[in-house]
């Protein structure tokens, strides 16, 4: 499956500025790919505000989302802000090639900004399926708390999207290479560029790791698209020669 991660600066409370920047950056990809990962709150930046912008899923940027799936015929994955009978979310969308859509609300929400003051939390782990591989779909503060994307599902691909400030980068970079030994799954971190409204650096960082916890892009801190194309297969050969997973804990997750 051949991926494409876009790092970019976001304009901040600005879905139809955002989405202009995304299309153009989606536009200049000339090779063919399947996916294309964009970060969290793609649409606004990490803002506390849903009142002010928050969509439904029958939105502009929803259907933003649909029309450059379905024009490109490419999956296409981010979050935005959702409002769901009275309920605001950091939902990430799922879109497929057909316009179809399956979502993850963020589980973890983060206290340090008082998320969930304004957020729902999620109440379910979501695994997609796409091309033969199962996906892990997981926001930000997620990658924090290994149990919830502890690999009990057998899936083959970990989806971080984020808005991971610049102080806490180093973290950000470990936990992502631990998720991805620790489950013996390939991992994809994106992450966004700039600085906030709430002054909040951003440097990117956004990253691809094997199941073994090597680097195929490495962390970059630049305004770039980077492509990959991942192998199931490598990874599946690895799975059956180590067998890590089989020993894995049984438990049951409580919401």
């Amino acid at each position: 499956m051949k991926i494409a991660i876009i790092q970019t600066d976001l304009t901040w409370e600005n879905p139809k500025a955002n989405c202009l920047n995304f299309e153009a950056k989606i536009n200049s990809i000339s090779e063919d790919v399947d996916l294309i990962v964009l970060p969290e709150m793609f649409s606004t930046g990490f803002t506390m505000n849903p009142s002010v912008v928050a969509e439904t899923m029958t939105g502009e940027t929803v259907n933003w989302m649909i029309s450059i799936a379905k024009s490109k015929n490419i999956a296409l994955t981010g979050s935005i802000i959702i409002e769901d009978e009275g309920k605001y979310y950091n939902r990430m969308l799922f879109v497929f090639p057909d316009g179809k859509i399956k979502y993850y609300n963020k589980r973890h929400l983060f206290s340090l900004a008082k998320e969930e003051a304004f957020f729902t939390a999620g109440d379910e782990k979501v695994i997609v399926e796409y091309n033969d591989w199962k996906i892990c779909l997981q926001i930000c503060y997620d990658l924090r708390f290994p149990v919830f994307a502890r690999n009990i599902e057998n899936y083959d691909l970990l989806i971080y999207i984020a808005s991971w400030p610049k102080p806490r980068i180093n973290a950000w970079d470990i936990l992502l290479r631990a998720r991805a030994v620790e489950n013996l799954s390939c991992v994809i971190g994106v992450n966004r560029l700039g600085i906030d409204a709430n002054h909040l650096e951003y440097v990117g960082h956004s990253q691809v790791i094997d199941c073994l916890g090597n680097y195929l892009i490495e962390p970059y801190e630049n305004e770039e698209i980077k492509i990959i194309s991942l192998d199931k297969e490598q990874m599946i050969e690895t799975r059956n020669k180590l067998n890590f997973l089989n020993d894995k804990d049984k438990f049951e997750l409580l919401f």
